[in-house]
Parts: C-alpha cells; sequence; structure tokens
C-alpha cells in the first residue's frame, strides 16, 4: 500500500495485520510532531488520523488504483498526545461509487481510550 508523501513527512509505519483487519498505522514520536512542551502537535495528530482513514479506504478498495481526495475532515481531540507512540486505525462506513465515509481513532496506550477521533467524507476517483 503505498500513502500521500505526507505520510512519509511524519515517519508513519504500517503495522503487520491479518489480511482481512484494517490497516493500523503507528506515528512514532520525534522533536518534528512536538507541539507544546510534552506533548504530540494537533496538527500531527490530525495527519495521522487522515492517513489511517485513507489506508482503510485503500484497503477496503481492495488496493485498486483509485484517486482520494478529502472533502471535509471533523476532529475531535479527547485528550493530549503524550510523548510516545501513537496508533491509529480507520474504519469505512459507507462506500459508494464516488464518495467514502470514515471514521479514525488514534490512541496512544489503549485503544478504548482514543486521544481523538475523526470523521472525514472523501471523493474517489477510480481508475
Amino acid at each position: 500500500m503505498t500513502l500521500p508523501p505526507y505520510a512519509d513527512l511524519l515517519g508513519l509505519h504500517l503495522e503487520p495485520q491479518a489480511d482481512d483487519a484494517p490497516p493500523v498505522l503507528m506515528l512514532p514520536f520525534a522533536e518534528a510532531v512536538t507541539g507544546r512542551p510534552n506533548f504530540l502537535h494537533g496538527g500531527a495528530i490530525g495527519g495521522l488520523l487522515e492517513m489511517a482513514a485513507i489506508a482503510a479506504l485503500y484497503h477496503a478498495l481492495d488496493q485498486a488504483q483509485a484517486q482520494i481526495k478529502p472533502i471535509n475532515i471533523t476532529i475531535d481531540f479527547m485528550r493530549g498526545g503524550r510523548p510516545k507512540e501513537t496508533r491509529a486505525m480507520g474504519i469505512v462506513s459507507r462506500l459508494g461509487s464516488r464518495i467514502a465515509n470514515v471514521e479514525a481513532v488514534a490512541w496512544q496506550d489503549d485503544r478504548e481510550t482514543p486521544i481523538a477521533s475523526a470523521r472525514l467524507n472523501c471523493l474517489i476517483k477510480r481508475a
């Protein structure tokens, strides 16, 4: 799976999953993603959530060639991201022929205690 260049800029890594499981992305902590002292920058968390949603869409499209363009994104920040690894996973709630709705959740220590979540509407242009 090839993610947009922004994923490389953030240093995101795909974690191994079962074939049918949605991909999980991991954001390693680095000074480049620091906001206020000892916290992740909100933009880095937002970028992680967006990339997780796009990865979930590519997974749902079964690696089909498609261009994905977010139409709108709503992010809910629930708690500050601490200086440690952060993971995110996207879940496709609706996959139409041209529009997809995706949710994404980011967490650090426990998946049941998210630090942020997002809802995206994306335009899909299939090849």
